[in-house]
């Protein structure tokens, strides 16, 4: 069995790619592969272009929905998390298996820069809609957006216990295969559903950052006819998978929404993985 351990508290450092500027949340456990028993620290981040921008306290006002699913067995968070808690939520696994994290944000409502909005939507593939934006007249766009979060960890065992299964968010990342049963080049696919149904031509950006901590690569994906993505456990590391969808918005409130989701996953090929932030170049907080 593989007993690995990420401890982070901050992960994301300058990488160049072409993603949006778009603020995305991130569920980051310090630790992807437990034993059972073990304590599960996990955090909440934001980051820009993969940049860390801040690490967020537990905000149950802002909160929707969050829990942590292993087979049947489903935790609510809601009421066991404490606000203002950093991390957000600390807690023994006491079953074994895999176990999938979800979080979803309120929806939020706001301005943004023409300039700004047009960038994001051309990052993202919408095209059509930065056209109809470039011929506007207007200043700022409103937009209302919603965040789904994800992350799977593993306890003693890679069970698969339902990991692959949807939890029926308007928008989400749903892994098909299970990274901590995958060996080194071995293919995984994700499919990305919007309102029940494969979300087709929607841009996935795909992160891996290494164990050295000193690399991150990214790689832009797009969904097919099945709202699938295939990519590879290429390397060893933390993935990130995000994913954003837009339309114009039937709530008169705004003029566009956006619905936006994160994946997280540890993958590693040996026994042992680096367990103190020093291997990350964060220096030796523990």
């Amino acid at each position: 069995m593989k007993h690995t351990y990420f401890l982070l508290l901050f992960l994301f450092l300058l990488i160049i790619t072409n993603a949006s500027a778009q603020e995305d949340y991130v569920l980051l456990p310090e630790n992807f592969v437990l034993h059972k028993g073990d304590k599960l620290n996990l955090h909440l981040i934001t980051a820009n272009q993969f940049n860390l921008t801040n690490e967020l306290k537990y905000e149950a006002s802002k909160t929707a929905k969050f829990s942590i699913q292993n087979g049947k067995k489903e935790i609510d968070l809601l009421t066991a998390a404490k606000d203002s808690a950093s991390p957000i939520i600390s807690m023994p696994l006491e079953s074994e298996g895999l176990h999938t994290i979800h979080m979803v944000r309120k929806s939020i409502t706001d301005d943004i820069e023409s300039d700004d909005f047009i960038k994001l939507l051309e990052d993202e593939g919408y095209t059509q809609y930065a056209e109809k934006a470039k011929n506007g007249s207007k200043d700022s766009f409103r937009e209302k957006y919603t965040w789904y979060l994800k992350s799977l960890v593993e306890a003693e065992k890679n069970s698969p216990n339902g990991f692959e299964k949807p939890l029926n968010d308007e928008f989400e990342i749903v892994l098909k295969d299970n990274p901590y049963k995958g060996n080194y080049g071995d293919d995984i696919i994700a499919q990305v559903r919007l309102r029940g149904k494969p979300a087709v031509n929607v841009v996935v950006m795909s992160y891996i950052r290494t164990l050295s901590g000193t690399n991150i690569f990214a790689q832009k994906l797009s969904t097919d006819k099945e709202g699938q993505i295939y990519f590879k456990l290429s390397r060893e590391g933390i993935y990130l998978l995000r994913a954003l969808y837009t339309e114009p918005s039937k709530d008169k409130g705004a003029d566009y929404e956006t619905w936006m989701a994160s994946y997280t996953f540890g993958f590693t090929s040996s026994n042992e993985m680096p367990n103190t932030y020093k291997e990350f170049g964060f220096g030796n907080k523990h």
